[in-house]
């Protein structure tokens, strides 16, 4: 889409600026040699605005955009207590159980109200404006249908804040897995001597992972009990992005969807990442617009992956408006 609009725009001397592409074929596995590439050749990259086509739009009747993207941090956590496993008939009572330990740590991170307690840990959140917001509210959402398809009885996240505000503006804290004791067949009656636990954060926007990965790793360390040790080893982690709407290459974009698909696009965040955003950012000093026109019905990874040509050929006219009406802006 992105080159069959440039051929067209060229083709009738209708491009007022310069543009540049990157091709890279190492998104499916991270992209590592393109951060080094980037910090290599600042000067060859240099731009004023960067316009990536990886996301999707709601549905072909409800264009989107997507303004936003979720970082994330991610930790193992080690829990000790006695130097072997201990029968729990005869020191059951007078022992700590690291596993009881360690639900306890976890269980006290989030409060009834969804609201993660861990000092700092808010510090940075970027909240969404009420124009946002109000657009965030326009998004068709149907919440049975959503707890039907995931088989739940009823949801939970922080109070005061929609199920999509909860999966694209707002940070998240979860056990991604938990084990430690005797786990296989029949029974035994142990008091383990370990208990482990992986653990990840979904940040937002502003939110740095190192940042929140050491007040993670304080937090736990200051509130763990004398009776156990605590080990937290830090993972992998990276950066949100958030494109503000009110951005001039973002409001080409708005304009260039409304000229094709009849109506403005909504602001979507979405709970997801695509790591080099921030990258590109941070080394650039470029947002970027998150122009793209997939589907949930595309099947993407698949092997019946697909994308209806109506729709492509739509995304090759709304990138064209994109930059006849960033033009207007610069």
């Amino acid at each position: 889409m992105q080159a069959k609009a440039f051929e067209y725009l060229n083709k009738h001397n209708l491009l007022k600026h310069n543009m540049k592409f990157i091709f890279e074929g190492e998104e499916e596995i991270g992209s590592g040699s393109l951060g080094p590439f980037i910090e290599e050749h600042k000067d060859l990259l240099k731009c004023d605005v960067i316009l990536v086509s990886d996301t999707g739009i709601i549905s072909p009747d409800v264009p989107s955009i997507t303004t936003g993207l979720r970082g994330l941090s991610y930790w193992q956590i080690e829990v000790t207590g006695p130097d072997h496993d201990l029968h729990s008939g005869t020191f059951g009572g007078a022992v700590a159980n690291p596993i009881n330990v360690l639900c306890k740590l976890i269980a006290d991170v989030t409060g009834p109200d969804g609201k993660i307690r861990i000092p700092g840990f808010y510090d940075d959140v970027e909240e969404a404006s009420d124009e946002e917001r109000k657009l965030v509210a326009s998004i068709p959402f149907n919440e049975e249908e959503y707890k039907k398809s995931i088989g739940v009885k009823a949801l939970f996240g922080e109070e005061g804040y929609s199920t999509i505000e909860r999966t694209g503006y707002r940070p998240s804290f979860d056990v991604c897995g938990i084990w430690g004791g005797y786990t296989g067949d029949g029974a035994k009656t142990v008091i383990p001597s370990k208990a482990y636990a992986k653990i990840s954060s979904r940040l937002v926007p502003h939110q740095d992972h190192n940042k929140i990965s050491q007040l993670v790793v304080d937090y736990f360390n200051r509130v763990a009990p004398d009776t156990v040790t605590v080990k937290v080893e830090k993972h992998h982690g990276g950066y949100g992005y958030v494109c503000p709407i009110d951005f001039p290459a973002y409001k080409a974009a708005e304009r260039g969807f409304e000229t094709v698909f009849g109506k403005r696009p909504l602001p979507v965040r979405i709970g997801g990442s695509i790591p080099i955003i921030s990258t590109f950012e941070k080394l650039l000093g470029a947002k970027s617009v998150l122009m793209g026109f997939g589907l949930e019905s595309n099947a993407i990874h698949s092997p019946n992956e697909n994308m209806p040509v109506d729709l492509w050929l739509k995304g090759i006219e709304t990138i064209i408006n994109f930059h006849l009406e960033y033009d207007k802006e610069a």
